[in-house]
């Protein structure tokens, strides 16, 4: 067969994804199945699906077979592909290795021959089921101290939790003091809610508490949202003098603190946390995206006594509750200690990343935590982000700016990338196409 065949049939294929005639998920027929069903060789067949996947629209699973990709996740393509049809994603983290869909087929097999599955089909309490709430506070009470079951709520992701705190227990004009750099999702739930945000000052993403103390008395500051341990985006852990510095200042100011943990499972020596210093008047958040999987949409939240009754009605207006096949999966792996094995493999991610950005991105500065899939890159004076960016861009490779992070119309010129999931073959290309971008302006 000439090449146009093959050409012919995967162009034929991929208009069928596109007009849903084949959705995600498909498991499509075997390459000798194709081949009898279009008259063609073998090796036509081979090519054909070759073909469909350099343009990223099948995906093989080991022993399974080839199935439609869901066209509404990023392609992450490899060197070998032209990088220019496809796109390297320096711009979310979406941790996972090759062994995760495993992980996650055992523990569907597991619930599917265990527990009452009726059950799952039924309204959830607000919360979370009680026996899930106290598997995920007896897990969490090693970092954080005791924590009454009643007081940690499960959510549908962090996300969730950053939301239904904002909704909960802030009201519209509300003041909240941040870091200058911050988690874009925390700006968009306060912004939709009409509560505005205080930059104060600090250095490397660790607050000055003395400059927390001067916007409390200037802007009568209601809360302060902070993330601590593995700051996003620039990966620093606040030390316990200056976390005991500003809960003093809160106690005075009456501020409610929101402590944001997500990732915080990559510093494997944290300083006590603010909910285990302060629980009276700390929020804590977390989720499991970062150290499992971006699709598994669970977090928690954990709350004092008194904002038992705001935060379930939050949940309440917005989700209900969470799936329950969901929290009995996560469950089940935090039991099982599947959690504290992804979780060290994403450490391990991390470190593996961070030494290659060094190694390649020599005398650039960089801003990051050691086991964080993810670092921050300031631009010498006069460089610009966005031009590099663009030029970035058209050679296959999507970074972010500082302007998603920024509280204020005032962003700094820099760059962040994020390698959670990246292949090393493309974190490589990727760190080589930024070092000449940046140095070429410098």
């Amino acid at each position: 067969m000439t090449k146009s065949r093959y050409i012919e049939l995967a162009t034929m294929v991929e208009a069928m994804i596109k007009a849903g005639d084949l959705p995600p998920g498909t498991r499509l027929p075997t390459h000798r199945s194709f081949a009898e069903e279009h008259g063609i060789a073998l090796a036509t067949a081979t090519r054909t699906y070759n073909e469909l996947r350099r343009r990223g629209l099948i995906l093989g699973e080991a022993g399974r077979g080839m199935f439609v990709r869901d066209s509404a996740l990023p392609i992450t393509l490899g060197l070998e592909q032209d990088v220019n049809k496809g796109l390297i994603d320096l711009v979310f983290n979406t941790p996972g290795n090759a062994t995760d869909s495993k992980v996650l087929r055992d523990g569907l097999r597991w619930m599917a021959s265990s527990g009452d599955l009726e059950a799952m089909l039924r309204y959830q309490p607000h919360g979370g089921r009680p026996h899930e709430r106290k598997i995920f506070a007896s897990h969490f009470s090693s970092v954080h101290g005791d924590i009454e079951p009643e007081n940690l709520f499960i959510t549908s992701g962090a996300q969730h939790g950053l939301a239904i705190a904002v909704m909960g227990l802030l009201s519209n004009g509300d003041t909240v003091g941040t870091d200058p750099l911050i988690y874009p999702g925390f700006k968009a739930a306060a912004s939709l809610h009409q509560v505005p945000l205080i930059s104060v000052s600090g250095e490397e993403g660790v607050m000055d508490p003395k400059d927390l103390e001067r916007q409390c008395r200037k802007k009568r500051l209601k809360s302060v949202y902070l993330m601590p341990t593995v700051h996003t985006p620039l990966g620093s852990v606040m030390n316990k003098n200056t976390r005991s510095a500003i809960i003093k200042i809160a106690h005075k100011y009456d501020l409610l603190i929101i402590e944001d943990g997500t990732y915080a499972f990559h510093e494997t020596n944290p300083p006590p946390s603010f909910l285990s210093l302060a629980p009276d008047r700390t929020i804590h958040i977390g989720g499991f995206s970062k150290n499992i999987a971006t699709g598994l949409r669970i977090g928690f939240l954990i709350v004092p006594n008194r904002f038992r009754n705001l935060i379930s009605r939050a949940i309440r207006a917005t989700t209900w509750n969470i799936p329950a096949l969901i929290s009995a999966l996560v469950t089940r792996w935090i039991e099982d200690g599947t959690i504290v094995r992804f979780e060290a493999e994403r450490r391990k991610h991390g470190a593996r990343g961070q030494k290659i950005c060094r190694k390649i991105l020599r005398d650039i500065p960089i801003v990051s935590h050691p086991n964080a899939s993810f670092a921050w890159l300031p631009l010498r004076r006069g460089a610009r982000a966005e031009p590099i960016i663009a030029r970035l861009s058209e050679k296959g490779i999507a970074v972010s700016s500082a302007v998603p992070f920024s509280v204020g119309d005032a962003a700094p010129q820099a760059l962040r990338i994020a390698f959670g999931g990246v292949s090393e073959q493309e974190l490589r290309f990727s760190l080589e196409c930024i070092r000449t971008e940046i140095t070429s302006v410098s």
